[in-house]
């Protein structure tokens, strides 16, 4: 594992503990398995398109906020959230 990775997918796992949710409670609500959140967590996995959007729609967070290593940034924040809103769609 790359102790990067784990950084940049810290808010994955913080919006997690936000909801005071375990990895087997937030497998139950995206329905993927908890091992895949773990996984995706600690950066051993990217996710697919449609599995990051299950997150970025159940958080109502970006995909570029929850997946920073994979998903690149655009320095517009208008632009970046009309694009966010278009990608969840």
């Amino acid at each position: 594992m790359n102790s990067s990775s784990n950084k940049e997918r810290a808010n994955l796992k913080n919006e997690r503990i936000k909801m005071k949710f375990t990895r087997r409670d937030l497998a139950s609500k995206v329905a993927i398995s908890e091992e895949t959140i773990k996984k995706l967590e600690s950066g051993d996995r990217n996710p697919s398109v449609e599995t990051a959007k299950k997150f970025a729609l159940y958080f109502g967070k970006p995909l570029d906020y929850l997946f920073p290593d994979i998903f690149l940034i655009d320095f517009d924040t208008k632009s970046n959230k009309k694009n966010t809103k278009k990608q969840l769609k």
